[in-house]
């Protein structure tokens, strides 16, 4: 399992790769409906990414995390989602709630997992 550390890095170089291309191909994403459904999901993985980063900085500073990082987290996408195009941002949201559905479920699950293994021992 990866470290507090070496998860901080990961998020934060895919989140500037990500908004590197999102930007870049800006023109493209906002030329089709298709494409326009694609910036949304790809501001969507900002989303991911930025919630990472900032969990694991909760963590490593000895917080605890919160939905204040998830509001945070998910403002920034939005902004984000919001250079490329309008209907982007409702993409973005609606990709970033099935994201955060998923990301719970997993976790509920993993430390389910880890309290069974505990309770073994």
């Amino acid at each position: 399992m990866a470290g507090v550390e070496t998860s901080m890095l990961g998020s934060i170089l895919l989140f500037t790769v990500v908004l590197s291309l999102q930007e870049v191909y800006r023109g493209k994403l906002a030329s089709s409906e298709l494409f326009t459904i694609l910036g949304g999901f790809t501001s969507s993985l900002l989303f991911l990414f930025s919630l990472t980063f900032i969990g694991n900085l909760q963590e490593s500073s000895g917080g605890k995390s919160s939905w204040g990082a998830v509001i945070v987290a998910e403002i920034i996408a939005l902004v984000a989602a919001s250079t490329v195009h309008r209907v982007c941002i409702t993409t973005c949201f609606l990709f970033s709630a099935g994201l955060l559905y998923e990301m719970n479920k997993i976790s509920v699950y993993m430390l389910s997992k880890a309290d069974s293994k505990s309770k073994r021992h």
